[in-house]
């Protein structure tokens, strides 16, 4: 693994009520998780706050889906990075296609809300993925490659050294229907985001494989020397499922 930590996490998108939310994290609260790894969720907002309580004496990290890029201000249905984590968020989202397919999230928004994220003491974890026609072309590096240097050309130099991580999910293996990269694939492609993101920083950046993780082949992604965690999909929104792929990553 490039990092100490494997990352191991969830993102629950537009889904779950607060008393389901509550459930899922009283479920994982009693559980211990390996030393050497990072357990992450990220609920909706309207849940961000019950679950934050839920887990606040465990290592959990507690996230947020989005951002705004802006401190405060007139910005009407938006929630800003003071404002999560006001509510418990120490993490947050940014970048994921379906902002960027559906809520014109351009490689520039991505920067601004970076920068917004590490002024609040936020862990920014940026989305990155190729299309289904990027890869076809043989265009995926060079995708991969604009969108980590655009991701972070906002980091101001009081927050070089503030944690960051990546999340490499290609477009076509996310969501219902998708397919799983290979671990060959995956592996590959995250060994060229490692050496973007190390020159573009001067430092390692952890990047997890994103898209059609499951109990199943979980284990592959984890056993890749530039694979430094997991960011899972439905296959962990019910907390058995999401601890029986912590279990095996820790096997691997």
């Amino acid at each position: 693994m490039a990092t100490a930590k494997l990352w191991i996490g969830t993102s629950w998108k537009m889904n779950k009520t607060r008393d389901e939310a509550l459930t899922w994290a009283s479920a994982v609260a009693p559980q211990s998780f390996p030393s050497d790894m990072q357990p992450f969720v990220i609920p909706p907002y309207t849940s961000i706050a019950v679950v934050a309580e839920a887990l606040a004496a465990t290592n959990v990290r507690i996230g947020a889906q989005n951002i705004h890029w802006a401190d405060a201000g007139a910005w009407t249905g938006e929630v800003s990075a003071s404002m999560v984590r006001d509510c418990g968020a120490s993490l947050v989202e940014l970048g994921h296609s379906e902002r960027r397919t559906h809520f014109g999230d351009t490689d520039g928004r991505v920067a601004q809300k970076v920068a917004a994220a590490l002024r609040h003491g936020l862990t920014p974890l940026i989305c990155i993925g190729e299309t289904a026609a990027d890869r076809a072309n043989g265009q995926a590096d060079r995708v991969l490659a604009q969108q980590v240097r655009a991701a972070l050309s906002g980091v101001a130099p009081e927050h070089r050294q503030a944690t960051v991580l990546l999340a490499y999910e290609p477009v076509w293996s996310i969501g219902e229907g998708g397919t799983p990269a290979s671990a060959a694939y995956a592996q590959a492609r995250h060994a060229v985001i490692a050496e973007v993101a190390r020159a573009a920083t001067g430092r390692s950046v952890p990047c997890l494989y994103g898209g059609s993780v499951n109990a199943g082949n979980c284990r592959d992604y984890v056993r890749q020397p530039d694979i430094d965690g997991l960011f899972i999909g439905r296959a962990a929104w019910q907390a058995e499922d999401y601890l029986e792929i912590v279990g095996r990553c820790a096997d691997a």
